[in-house]
């Protein structure tokens, strides 16, 4: 038995410059479960609203996160997969009966791309292939859209061998205890708040999780169950609660709420003005979290790191410290290890 496994990250442009970035907007927001409206407005948004205006601004703040080695995310990427490679690469040899285990990388958009990756794999000849979208809460936007698109591709081949698909793992002990791990090393009690900040995604996609289209009559704020098990609000709050649980935070002392929006119909509470509130009703210390990240990129490095400390510090507050992601750490390997090893 020879297994395939492919982690995948949402991308990143090939160079911070204007012209790389507008390419990597333009590839991202043209999927149509990014921006869910028809074909011929939403070209029109994009190509010639979106990407031209924002490319520039946006290849400002690609240049404060790059690297020599280059995209942040591309780098904690590609470690991940071969620190996961090397501990599968022991796993199979204590254990031969799960056979051959190889651990590939790619992200949706850009470069490394699915295509080229899923040809090399195709090409490979394997027996069984684990995809493992590197995305914890499920939303159609990222994980829906990537498995999606391995999906189109992979049905084009002639041979089609065993497919096993994670499509979320927020719950997973691993992936919580590693987000635990980082807490440990700021002192909580220290702070007058804890913000646990997401990416938000438009409320009409999460509304399409329900048969009456309405996030809103399913308690997604306070429990997961059967109709909401999907929806990206009510993963995102249960998220926070079992990390608030491990952490021993009780409600008052911490809150929820949703960054990167595009417009005023996205997910509310919004991050930014959640801080700037905090701030103001007297917060001077507030640590922030951001679990649906596990590689720290331009979201987590610049939105929170400078322009969300900057709006706290002019509302009054004093401090502002953000909790680094898992990235390409030893415990996060093990997590995606044991993962992997639970669907083999």
């Amino acid at each position: 038995m020879k297994t395939g496994i492919l982690l995948i990250n949402l991308g990143t442009p090939d160079n911070p410059g204007p012209s790389a970035v507008g390419r990597y907007l333009t590839e991202f927001l043209s999927d149509s479960r990014v921006v869910d409206i028809p074909w011929l407005p939403r070209q029109i948004l994009v190509r010639g609203i979106i990407s031209p205006l924002r490319r520039f601004r946006s290849s400002r703040e690609y240049k404060k996160v790059w690297t020599e080695e280059g995209s942040p995310l591309l780098i904690y990427g590609q470690q991940l997969a071969q620190k996961v490679a090397d501990r599968c690469t022991s796993l199979a040899s204590s254990q031969p009966e799960l056979g051959e285990l190889h651990v590939h990388f790619a992200m949706r958009y850009q470069n490394p791309g699915m295509p080229m990756v899923l040809e090399q794999m195709r090409k490979c000849g394997y027996d069984r292939i684990i995809i493992v979208p590197l995305y914890a809460q499920y939303a159609s936007a990222t994980t829906g859209s990537t498995l999606q698109e391995a999906m189109r591709i992979i049905s084009k081949w002639y041979v089609i061998p065993e497919l096993r698909m994670i499509s979320q793992y927020w719950d997973d002990e691993g992936y919580l205890s590693c987000f635990h791990n980082r807490a440990r090393k700021f002192d909580l009690d220290s702070y007058d708040h804890i913000l646990f900040s997401y990416h938000g995604v438009p409320v009409r996609q999460v509304d399409k999780v329900y048969e009456d289209q309405r996030c809103a009559n399913h308690s997604c704020e306070a429990e997961i169950n059967d109709e909401n098990k999907f929806c990206y609000k009510a993963t995102c709050f249960a998220t926070t609660r079992a990390l608030a649980k491990r952490l021993g935070l009780v409600e008052d002392q911490y809150s929820v709420a949703f960054q990167s929006r595009l417009d005023k119909k996205w997910l509310r509470p919004f991050s930014d003005q959640v801080i700037e509130e905090l701030a103001k009703d007297g917060v001077k210390r507030l640590l922030v979290f951001s679990p649906a990240f596990v590689a720290d990129c331009l979201e987590t490095t610049v939105e929170i790191g400078e322009e969300y400390v900057e709006i706290f510090e002019e509302a009054g507050g004093e401090k502002l410290d953000f909790v680094p992601s898992l990235n390409a750490e030893d415990d996060w390997t093990e997590a995606v290890t044991n993962l992997i090893r639970r669907h083999l």
